[in-house]
């Protein structure tokens, strides 16, 4: 997972900003500041230094010398991870530019395909383990698309180079220990440990350390295989759910109407109080209709959400949400997942609007971006709908010469200067 909120969320948007933390499997990795450098040049073969001198830790950890030395005996670096490593979507991506393309017309319907295809299965898991079959499939969807983009790093070089250098290298030796020890145990193979850059693998995307806690074998083949066995991987998306607090029963939260003029300074989805108390001060869903219904009570514990300000959608979120929450500690990332499990089951997009003249696209609309930029001469890469550093700076060329503000954004103001100058050319 990122479980990694990333960690497609990462896969989806790279981003530009540095952050100071890095949340993985809902884990806040604290700041460590790197000791030396080990590409510095004096100093011979660094990398195999390095890695022989976590030896004895690995083995104090439960990785046999014999594992250690077969997986490490020809590892190399791979040090464009180091580049990723401050870089988090959920947390520097406008969230309407985030949901836009996590939650699109197309992964909805793939999703609904999904439910059909895993209909037995998912049935089985929410009986289970009491989490929605909506909510088990959004997790996969957001997390590798259902399993098309699950990331082709191999997980022992990117945690390996990890290990060795920048910053939080004690976190990313735990999970490259506990990489090793899933191998040595037999439950993968290591062609099967390809991942994200910071060690997210599989259909749903957990690091190590949440596979060996809480990846379960629900097909009964005596194995805890995530990566290609889909009833694995739903079951423990589940497990993980219901193991970090998820209630039966109870919703996520739904958007709300606030009476103007209250204010929401302070609030937030840690701070809940009693649905008495927003009730009280005429706190409505967006559709007018009462905030109790079904199993919510007068008591039930609620905090308000405004990931876009007061301007934009608001929130009220239950318990439920911050389950979703420790997936991926990242706001952005929970709401991503709880809105496309409202979609699954048929609900619309919010109804109050962003605040934003400029709102994010689709991955169908970015790909028609991408495509246009191609026919620019822009080299770009493939038509895949997904973001990179290149396309934003072919954007930012092409905003200019639009007369648009530079900001390198696959928006709705440079897709639609891109039809009006097709629709001009057809019409000569």
């Amino acid at each position: 997972m990122r479980n990694i909120a990333f960690l497609f969320g990462s896969a989806l948007f790279i981003t530009t900003q540095v952050q100071a933390e890095l949340i993985i499997n809902g884990q806040t990795v604290p700041v460590i500041t790197a000791g030396q450098n080990i590409s510095d040049s004096n100093s011979p073969n660094p990398f195999q230094i390095c890695i022989s001198n976590l030896k004895n830790q690995a083995m104090q950890s439960g990785v046999s010398s014999f594992t250690f030395d077969r997986y490490t005996q020809n590892l190399t670096p791979d040090y464009s991870v180091i580049e990723k490593l401050n870089y988090q979507p959920e947390f520097s991506t406008p969230i309407w530019d985030y949901l836009s393309g996590l939650v699109d017309v197309e992964r909805v319907e793939l999703g609904k395909i999904k439910i059909r295809q895993h209909a037995d299965v998912l049935k089985k898991v929410s009986t289970t383990y009491g989490v929605p079959i909506e909510t088990v499939v959004a997790v996969w969807g957001v997390e590798s698309n259902y399993g098309n983009i699950s990331g082709k790093n191999d997980l022992l070089q990117s945690l390996g180079t990890l290990s060795c250098e920048g910053r939080r290298q004690n976190f990313f030796r735990g999970e490259f220990f506990a990489a090793m020890r899933i191998l040595q145990r037999g439950d993968l193979t290591q062609d099967q440990l390809k991942g994200s850059w910071a060690g997210a693998f599989g259909h749903t995307q957990f690091m190590p350390s949440t596979y060996e806690e809480l990846a379960v074998d629900f097909d009964g083949d005596g194995r805890r295989d995530l990566v290609s066995s889909t009833t694995d991987a739903l079951a423990s998306t589940a497990n993980f759910l219901k193991k970090r607090g998820w209630q039966t029963g109870q919703p996520w939260g739904f958007e709300i109407k606030v009476p103007e003029g209250m204010s929401i300074a302070g609030e937030g989805r840690r701070n809940k109080k009693s649905l008495a108390s927003w009730v009280e001060r005429g706190v409505v869903r967006v559709d007018g209709t009462p905030l109790i219904q079904g199993n919510l009570t007068e008591l039930s514990q609620a905090g308000l959400m405004s990931p876009a300000g007061a301007n934009g959608p608001l929130f009220l979120v239950f318990k439920n949400f911050d389950a979703i929450y420790s997936y991926n500690a990242a706001e952005s990332y929970a709401l991503a997942i709880a809105h496309l499990s409202d979609r699954l089951q048929g609900a619309q997009g919010f109804v109050t609007e962003w605040p934003t003249n400029d709102a994010g696209t689709s991955r169908m609309e970015r790909r028609q971006i991408q495509a246009y930029l191609l026919s620019r001469g822009y080299s770009i890469g493939d038509v895949d709908g997904l973001i990179g550093d290149r396309t934003r700076q072919a954007i930012r060329q092409e905003q200019l010469r639009f007369g648009l503000s530079p900001t390198g954004r696959a928006g709705q103001l440079f897709l639609n200067a891109i039809r009006d100058e097709n629709a001009k050319k057809i019409m000569k």
